[in-house]
């Protein structure tokens, strides 16, 4: 189509603040043209997030905004309710960074769309899911997208596709997407990028995404807008030994590490009950990293949740130093529990928006009584630091805060209970490029300070080549581990990072 002169949206000078003055975002102007994808990249906490929903005729509670926000031709700062409500209901759609959280999951996958078509019919609702690149299958559409990846819920990179399709049925003329690659394997990473070009040309859609990844953005966008960090940031402090832990060389640890063998899980229920997982084996030993990769659907976040005790396995044993683990999160002891912890993929679902920064960091030091009641204020400062986040962000909540600053979050809670192994679920898929290799250098220094073994999930092929010392393949075939290299030998088997294969 063609791209006509006048913008479907305006920025003009927008800066926003908390109301005791911290600032949000400093000034900034653009135009959001029909037919163009826009993307608008920083690091973290530099703004992006807040200025879609500036865009969405949202503000955080209590900031105060200058500059003026239009879209249609309407101020979406200053617009009644009512006329708020009609203008993202029919001309405006904004998709979040945790996408399955906005998903009713109580309704099947086919039902969400359908919800905000004008045709409903089942050959209109398949063509929108058709749209998206989601197979025609009667089974996914009949599944329940689960936003807390509940058994039987379609993968994180299907669950964006369902969010996206259910978008596109308003037909709207500005779509607003927050880290819409994240999370996903280069290759639908790439298809979500050319997907995008392709509805912002052929509809004249406005679409305006945030992103840190420099590849997604190069493929998909035809403007790129740098936002400046809207304050300094702080950088990363050191890691702290529990008291009484050991935290001498690796080669003096005489732990076997979390092991598991055959493991093997279901999904779903009665007829819709599916195998995700055959025969994984797994051994993360103390200060080693092992990697999972694998295609959206293939089962890692089921992996690290049957370790974590969160996913009931139905087949295998798991070992923590040789002693039997309890499949379930609520008959291991205390102890067990503290001692693996998970970072999840989607921080904003994983922690209370009710709780500050502070108290969320504090209840595990409490739980596993490793800090003095007096001690824990100042505990909750070093573990902050320890993951590059300043001290005075313990007083804010989680949705005050950017999604880097989130998963930075999640993973000092992880931290708080001094675990022997942790399990991180795509840890930097939200996160800049320089963030990323900062959380990567941190967890480095864990293993080497306190022998602390890694499972790292991630579509980051030369991330996980580079860190971890061994890499399990979970391939197409539900959830059966595979990798390749010298000395493996099928199913199961584990192979040096540099051998990881990829089908």
């Amino acid at each position: 189509m063609t791209v006509t002169e006048n913008p479907t949206a305006r920025v003009d000078r927008l800066a926003i603040a908390l109301a005791d003055g911290t600032p949000l975002l400093a000034p900034v102007s653009l135009d959001l043209r029909p037919g163009r994808v826009h993307a608008v990249t920083g690091p973290p906490g530099a703004g992006k997030t807040t200025l879609l929903h500036a865009l969405a005729g949202a503000l955080p509670p209590g900031a105060r905004a200058t500059g003026l926000v239009t879209v249609l031709g309407q101020d979406v700062l200053s617009l009644a309710p009512e006329a708020l409500r009609r203008l993202r209901r029919h001309r405006l759609a904004f998709l979040g960074q945790d996408q399955g959280s906005g998903l009713n999951p109580r309704t099947r996958v086919a039902g969400l769309p359908a919800g905000a078509a004008a045709d409903r019919g089942p050959e209109a609702v398949g063509d929108l899911l058709a749209r998206v690149r989601l197979p025609a299958d009667q089974r996914l559409e009949r599944r329940l997208p689960g936003a807390l990846a509940l058994p039987g819920a379609p993968s994180g990179g299907q669950q964006r596709r369902v969010a996206l399709s259910r978008a596109l049925a308003r037909r709207p003329d500005l779509l607003l997407l927050d880290e819409p690659g994240a999370g996903l394997d280069p290759a639908l990473r790439d298809e979500i990028a050319d997907l995008l070009r392709e509805l912002a040309r052929r509809h004249g859609i406005a679409v305006a995404l945030a992103s840190h990844d420099a590849a997604f953005v190069a493929r998909c966008a035809d403007e790129v807008l740098v936002l400046a960090p809207a304050r300094p940031g702080a950088g990363g402090g050191p890691i702290r030994t529990g008291a009484g832990r050991t935290s001498g060389p690796v080669a003096a640890r005489t732990a076997v590490g979390l092991a598991a063998l055959g493991v093997e899980a279901h999904v779903g229920y009665g007829r819709g009950r599916r195998r995700i997982l055959t025969g994984v084996d797994l051994h993360l030993a103390p200060g080693s990293c092992t990697g999972i990769i694998g295609p959206s659907g293939a089962g890692k976040t089921t992996l690290v949740r049957v370790l974590a005790g969160l996913h009931p396995s139905t087949g295998g044993t798991l070992t923590l130093d040789g002693a039997p683990l309890a499949g379930s999160h609520h008959a291991r002891t205390r102890e067990q529990r503290r001692r693996v912890q998970l970072v999840p993929q989607n921080p904003l679902g994983a922690l209370n928006p009710a709780r500050t920064v502070g108290a969320t960091l504090t209840r595990p030091l409490r739980l596993h009584h490793t800090t003095p009641h007096e001690q824990c204020p100042g505990r909750v400062a070093e573990l902050l630091a320890a993951v590059g986040l300043p001290a005075d962000l313990a007083a804010r909540h989680p949705p005050e805060l950017s999604g880097g600053q989130r998963q930075r979050v999640a993973i000092a809670r992880a931290l708080a209970a001094e675990p022997d192994v942790l399990l991180c679920d795509e840890v930097t898929s939200g996160l800049d490029a320089d963030t990323a290799a900062g959380i990567v250098t941190l967890l480095g220094r864990l293993r080497a300070e306190r022998g602390v073994a890694l499972a790292l999930i991630s579509h980051d092929l030369p991330l996980v080549r580079e860190h971890a010392d061994a890499v399990v393949q979970l391939g197409e075939a539900p959830g059966r581990a595979r990798t390749r290299g010298p000395g493996a030998a099928g199913p199961g088997a584990m192979a040096p990072a540099g051998s990881a294969w990829v089908r």
